[in-house]
């Protein structure tokens, strides 16, 4: 048993002080999927520094019966090597945006729930970075939105695919 317990402790402690691939300086691109129907964001990333964290800019939007909104997230995420091409990531963050609920104008003749609102995020994903300057990502952001309207003062498990050029 304690043997055991050496070797995860020694895999353990080798992964996470193992030097990271290099990120590159700037990412652009989209974000597809997500929750509560944030399904498009446009996606910027900005390395920091020199120990492989990054800063990640989303501006999302929606437009449907239902209703139209924006958000902007800003998320700091700490990005580890796997092998290779492949890295994990994990990051905080939050943001803020507004919502026109369209739900009730056309029945009720009234105002739905619109508003502003504000968030904080947690963020875990994969990606893997080609030959190319190309990366795919699949995270998964877990979001929990605080306003005055019901529309948006909820937890909403965001999960969605990104595609990237690299520069």
């Amino acid at each position: 048993m304690k043997k055991i317990f050496l070797i995860v402790a020694v895999a353990l402690g080798s992964i996470m002080t193992s030097q990271a691939q290099e990120i590159s300086d700037n990412a652009i691109g989209l974000r597809l999927g997500g929750g509560d129907g944030f399904g498009a964001e446009v996606s910027y990333q900005r390395a920091i520094g020199s120990n492989n964290n990054r800063l990640e800019l989303d501006l999302g939007w929606r437009n449907d019966n239902d209703f139209d909104a924006f958000k902007l997230a800003a998320l700091y995420q700490w990005v580890w090597n796997i092998e290779g091409g492949f890295n994990w990531y994990a990051g905080i963050g939050g943001g803020i945006g507004s919502v026109d609920d369209k739900r009730f104008d056309d029945r009720f003749d009234r105002d739905g729930d619109d508003g502003a609102f504000v968030f904080i995020a947690g963020n875990i994903g994969i990606e893997y970075n080609f030959d190319i300057p190309l990366m795919l990502s699949l995270d998964f952001r877990p979001e929990f939105g605080f306003s005055d309207y019901d529309v948006l003062n909820e937890f909403v498990p965001d999960i969605a695919l990104g595609v990237r050029y690299q520069f």
